[in-house]
């Protein structure tokens, strides 16, 4: 309890560090959880690799055995053997004891699966590269768009406590005049009541800023208690370029379906080597040895003889019926290559639509920042003519409220809709395929 307590301490003692988007987007590539585990994909690739590629290698085995025979089988041998003709003889064959030690060794010759294993495989450890690049791309989105959402609402929180020092002078003033007898009761209560109402929306505010960064440091993968704080500088409206086309299908989106087709495409074959013949070699070389006591360590003289045997041999094994359940397999594989063929088309069809949509958005949202933008000063301009009034007894306490809440409406607007151009800018980044970019 007090390391958790010193800690916490800490955690709340240490100065913010200051987190620019490029910070954060390799924080997360190197911390977060997807990122790892997609790397550790693309290392397990390998690994199956090597897997599959051992089937094309040589068996080999050792193995041991022995054997007690308690009651010898009694075989029935015409007496001929035994000088005995016209009659029959049942007599034991083999020993009481039985020893084997050998070595054995196999080796497939053709076998059509395991050549297709191999392509397969390679094929894996890039579907599995193409998705570590995918995952990047995903940690790095959902890393920026958090980003930005935390900027809004710190940029909120900044004009609520202007807002609310501005509004406290103005409470005082007339707290000052109501106390001189120039001032009416109720434009006080009016005031204290507008305060206070400006302070929860403050504590609203400052739970939504700590939650939102929460979710930054989640999507970050830093711990939750370490305080940060963002540049402003990071927040620029940048010119970007809408005339310029892209190609979807060099998007790792695109990309990982068509490895995807590509390992539909090798299971359809795998599935077709069933109607190929297979040629293995086998080879064995054993050493036995019987007698009526247990073989090891024991000499003729003992009753127990030793000998070596080997083989070689190859094995063809030819499929002819099995009752059609390769031509299911075979057509099973090729509806799932099919599927994957519509997949494509689709996902071409949504990455053209997303592309498009981003560039209507970044248009619509630059000028939405322009008016918002005219906007809010407009309405800083009339709030501040509109105190200037009330203190010269011009304006009334309602026009002031008013004049408040439009430049709070308006600054609020403003910030919103520089939201929408960032979210649009990484959505138009990430349709040209250069989320990449952004930790660079």
């Amino acid at each position: 309890m007090v390391v958790l307590f010193v800690s916490q301490l800490q955690a709340q003692t240490a100065p913010a560090q200051t987190i620019t988007l490029k910070d954060a987007i390799n924080y997360a590539l190197q911390n977060k959880a997807d990122a790892a585990k997609a790397k550790l994909d693309v290392e397990n690739s390998e690994y199956k690799i090597q897997e599959v590629r051992s089937q094309a290698l040589p068996t080999i085995s050792a193995s041991g055995s022995a054997t007690y025979n308690p009651i010898l089988q009694l075989n029935a041998l015409p007496g001929d053997f035994f000088g005995a003709p016209g009659t029959t003889i049942l007599a034991p064959l083999g020993q009481k004891w039985n020893s084997v030690a050998g070595v054995n060794l196999s080796q497939k010759i053709f076998d059509q699966s395991v050549f297709t294993g191999l392509q397969a495989a390679r094929t894996t450890r890039e579907f599995y590269q193409v998705n570590a690049q995918l995952t990047e791309e995903q940690v790095i989105e959902r890393v920026a768009n958090n980003y930005y959402q935390v900027y809004v609402q710190r940029q909120k929180l900044i004009l609520i406590d202007n807002t609310y020092k501005n509004t406290e002078k103005t409470r005082n003033i007339i707290k000052g005049q109501f106390e001189s007898g120039l001032a009416r009761k109720i434009d006080l209560d009016r005031m204290n009541v507008n305060l206070r109402n400006i302070e929860t929306q403050r504590q609203t505010l400052i739970n939504a800023v700590q939650l939102q960064e929460n979710a930054l440091k989640f999507y970050m993968g830093m711990p939750i208690n370490t305080p940060i704080t963002l540049p402003d500088s990071d927040f620029k409206v940048k010119p970007l370029a809408l005339e310029e086309s892209t190609d979807v299908t060099k998007l790792a989106q695109y990309q990982l379906l068509k490895k995807q087709e590509k390992l539909y495409y090798y299971n359809k074959k795998a599935q077709i080597a069933a109607y190929y013949p297979t040629l293995s070699l086998t080879a064995g070389y054993n050493y036995i040895g019987q007698g009526p006591e247990l073989p090891w360590f024991k000499k003729p003289s003992d009753g127990v003889y030793w000998s070596d045997y080997s083989t070689i041999g190859l094995n063809l094994h030819i499929p002819i019926f099995n009752g059609f359940g390769t031509r299911s397999k075979v057509r099973q594989a090729d509806i799932d290559l099919r599927k994957t063929a519509e997949d494509i088309k689709d996902a071409k069809l949504s990455l053209d639509m997303a592309f498009e949509n981003a560039k209507t958005q970044i248009t619509n949202s630059l000028i939405t920042i322009e008016n918002q933008k005219e906007n809010a000063q407009l309405a800083k301009e009339v709030l501040d003519n509109t105190q200037n009034n009330y203190t010269q007894g011009l304006a009334t306490l309602t026009d002031l409220l008013d004049a408040e809440n439009s430049h709070i409406e308006a600054q609020n607007n403003y910030t919103a809709a520089l939201l929408d151009y960032k979210l649009a800018e990484v959505q138009l980044i990430k349709a040209k395929g250069e989320l990449q970019n952004l930790k660079n």
